[in-house]
């Protein structure tokens, strides 16, 4: 053929040749091959060469596989030589788009391109709410709490244990009263031997947190939440400043400061709370003290039997009165006397049960303290009762389960015991003296009585004693105290007196609250009150602290009384903390007391008279009476009204101390008065002059007038 236009030359085709053996030497045989892929860059080595203006070649393999441009010039493979129209890519290419035909006998799942699936995490919070519920019901219908208790351990995460405690209430507020006894009595199992007691605490104050909510499928959950708290503090799986302190964390709207409120004023302020409490769902301790006693003994003496110490904690916990294992401690220590193989036994389970948290540390000194008041009547039977009580005792105490404390209260030598006698036999007395007095309301006897026994040194104590005695009781008690410590400031107690008596109560203000739980505020209620009613000052709320421990619950107490004091209308605020005989402002008892007058000095009889000022119920504030009656004597220039103040002072309406003080006020206004009277001074020597007579007037009262006088008539 003339032209050779796509034709090899014989040079062309012996290249060609050679270049296809060095391909065949090269590569590996097929059936080794791993890939079906052909490599194809080994051909792009060799620049096959071909005329000027001729086509590029179209046979052969390496035709297929070299590209050139339309120019001639060769220029590199795309992709590193892998990839373009009609080739297999480059070796290992995984580049490709592949399907997978699952209809394919040879499919294989493991082909499958990874795929990832969304999952919901989970929480362990969850799964431990619903594992709880699971417990919760299930104890609910076997009343088995042993294995509640083991169920609960088992479960661990024992940092969600409030959670556990938000539930088990929450979901017996919304059943019947045997499911709201068994969660308090589960709780109390709980306490400390599975859960610890700040996780109880913090349960409560979730459930105080969520009332609200509560609230609105449990129409009377405020006041069910109220009952488990007051029980919880009975039970003491919650010290009672737990009250005080949650409070100050809710806001005062809220439905758990409502809570709060309802159980510390409803329901632990009420006497023999503790019993009506343990009773409220129809506990277990339906039975009456006599019973309960019987049963402590019955399990001591079996206790002296096998000597079965785990098995005697496991009884004393199941009695389920806490609050009353006082007497355990009591009858171990008298069985211990009477019976002398017993005493190594009757420790060593007092020790068990104080180490393992089963009788408290307040239960085990109150118990001691019991025995000890009773020592010289317990002596009759067992003759060396003393001489055990006090080996007894610092064994006890060396050994960490009975607090130090309590030696305080022991005499350690003959003049202390004869002390100790003396003092509990004031102590029996002024207990007399005070139950009389809030029967008969009668001030003038109760003074007569305290002088009869002649102890002025016991004041302090006699304080203490009477504030106790009115905490435990109604506002009517606690206002009839306020008022009496008001009249013995003025007649018998001095300020130094008052002041050590609150200093007694006080410290022991801890102790006092295991039996009266809303302690604290009714103390501070009590020193606010004495301030007001000028029984003491300010000032001596600042001596009262410095007497304490710093950063005992008592320097807690003062501070709440200068809150009291500070706050706005103070006053008539706390003159009305108790409902008390008034209810009146100031201004108000004022107003009565010039109507009163005003009507004895146009015509009034003075019975009826008396009888006003007593119904005022405002004995610390008879000074006033006696104020403006001299006044209107001046005014009117009617001297009947001293036969109105002496037949007070006879009947012992107003004491000398209240004639005293108002007498002085006169005093300290005659400058003023005598703007208005000009004879002012004249009257007032002449009132003072017959009251001195009449014995109205205390003697220190002379001396400070007659000295005043001159020099207000001199100015």
């Amino acid at each position: 053929m003339a032209s050779s236009e796509g034709f090899l030359t014989d040079e062309q085709r012996e290249m060609l040749k050679i270049a296809s053996q060095n391909v065949e030497t090269a590569l590996p045989s097929p059936r080794l091959s791993s890939s079906p892929k052909s490599p194809t860059t080994l051909l792009s080595d060799h620049q096959l060469k071909v005329p000027a203006g001729g086509k590029a070649p179209t046979g052969g393999i390496a035709v297929r596989h070299v590209r050139r441009s339309h120019s001639g010039k060769f220029i590199r493979v795309k992709k590193d030589g892998g990839g373009g129209k009609g080739t297999w890519g480059k070796l290992l290419d995984t580049d490709g788009v592949s399907h997978i035909d699952r209809n394919d006998p040879n499919y294989d799942s493991g082909e499958e391109p990874y795929q990832l699936v969304g999952s919901t995490i989970s929480d362990p919070l969850d799964e431990y709410k619903k594992a709880v519920v699971s417990i919760i019901e299930e104890y609910f219908s076997t009343s088995d709490v042993e294995v509640a208790a083991s169920d609960l351990k088992d479960l661990g995460s024992s940092e969600y244990h409030p959670y556990f405690i938000k539930r088990l209430v929450s979901m017996a507020m919304d059943r019947h009263d045997k499911e709201k006894e068994m969660a308090s009595v589960l709780l109390s199992a709980l306490y400390a031997d599975v859960i610890n007691p700040p996780l109880i605490r913090d349960g409560f104050v979730m459930l105080l947190e969520s009332v609200d909510d509560l609230a609105v499928d449990i129409l009377d959950a405020v006041d069910i939440l109220a009952l488990f708290i007051a029980r919880a503090v009975v039970d003491e799986i919650l010290p009672p400043a737990f009250l005080t302190r949650a409070k100050k964390t809710l806001p005062e709207s809220s439905k758990g400061y409502q809570v709060l409120q309802i159980a510390e004023k409803s329901y632990l302020s009420a006497p023999h709370h503790a019993e009506l409490l343990e009773r409220r769902w129809g506990g277990s301790t339906h039975v009456t003290v006599e019973e309960m006693k019987k049963k402590i003994a019955d399990l001591l003496r079996e206790y002296v039997e096998n000597g079965d110490t785990f098995e005697a904690c496991r009884c004393i916990r199941e009695l389920g009165v806490s609050f009353f294992h006082h007497e355990v401690v009591k009858r171990a220590l008298v069985l211990a006397m009477e019976i002398q193989t017993a005493e190594p036994l009757m420790l060593k389970l007092l020790k068990e049960a104080a180490e393992e948290g089963v009788i408290s540390s307040s239960q085990m000194v109150k118990g001691f303290s019991r025995l000890a008041e009773s020592l010289d009547d317990l002596a009759l039977d067992i003759p060396s009762a003393k001489t055990l009580f006090q080996s007894i005792v610092p064994k006890a105490i060396s050994e960490g389960w009975l607090d130090a404390s309590f030696t305080k209260s022991t005499g350690e030598d003959g003049e202390a015991q004869n002390e100790d006698r003396k003092l509990r036999q004031y102590k029996k007395e002024i207990v007399t003296i005070i139950h009389e007095y809030f029967l008969s309301d009668d001030i003038p006897e109760l003074i007569r009585s305290l002088e009869d026994l002649g102890l002025p040194e016991f004041n302090p104590i006699f304080l203490k004693k009477l504030i106790t005695l009115a905490m435990d009781r109604k506002n009517r008690e606690k206002e009839m105290a306020s008022v009496l410590l008001s009249a013995l400031h003025i007649e018998i107690f001095s300020t130094e007196d008052i002041v050590n008596g609150f200093v007694m109560l006080l410290e022991s203000a801890e102790d006092t609250a295991l039996d009266i739980l809303d302690a604290s505020n009714e103390l501070a209620l009590f020193l606010a009150r004495a301030v007001i009613d000028d029984v003491l000052v300010p000032l001596n709320l600042e001596e009262i602290a410095s007497k304490l421990p710093p950063n005992c619950s008592g320097s807690e107490t003062v501070r709440m009384a200068r809150s009291l004091i500070s706050a706005r209308h103070a006053g008539e605020r706390i003159l009305r903390c108790w409902g008390g005989g008034t209810g009146w402002a100031v201004e108000d008892a004022k107003d009565k007391i010039m109507k009163l007058l005003e009507e004895y000095e146009s015509g009034g009889v003075v019975a009826e008279a008396c009888q006003c000022i007593r119904d005022l119920g405002m004995p610390f504030f008879n000074h006033e009476v006696v104020k403006k009656a001299l006044v209107m004597a001046m005014e009117k220039k009617n001297d009947r009204m001293l036969d109105l103040l002496q037949v007070c002072f006879d009947e012992g309406l107003i004491t000398i101390n209240q004639m005293t003080k108002g007498f002085t006020r006169v005093k300290d206004g005659l400058d003023d008065l005598a703007l208005d009277i000009p004879n002012a001074k004249d009257k007032f020597s002449f009132y003072m002059d017959y009251a001195q007579k009449k014995g109205w007037l205390l003697p220190s009262f002379g001396s400070s007038a007659v000295e005043a006088l001159p020099t207000a008539a001199a100015s």
